[in-house]
């Protein structure tokens, strides 16, 4: 039988809500799933999902974050070189 571990594994929820308001909302949304899940999973005693769902979460979360500023990034870009090529 497993050993019930001493702490539930952050579920990431406040990361997985900015990414999807700030940033990425399609990735977002894969990562607020993946959150959500994890009280679940640890409640039912599956401690090893669980903490698979929180690092699942957490990833997700991270690739929406760094997906959105790349998006910006481009964005700022265009409207820069737009500007300057307007401005010729």
């Amino acid at each position: 039988m497993t050993e019930t571990p001493t702490q539930k594994p952050d579920n990431n929820l406040v990361w997985a809500i900015l990414s999807t308001v700030l940033c990425c909302m399609p990735l977002g949304i894969v990562a607020i799933i993946k959150a959500t899940s994890v009280d679940t999973l640890w409640t039912a005693g599956k401690y090893d999902e669980a903490q698979k769902a929180a690092d699942d979460a957490r990833k997700w979360a991270i690739i929406g974050a760094i997906s959105g500023a790349v998006v910006i990034v481009i964005y700022v870009i265009a409207m820069v070189a737009a500007a300057v090529l307007g401005n010729l």
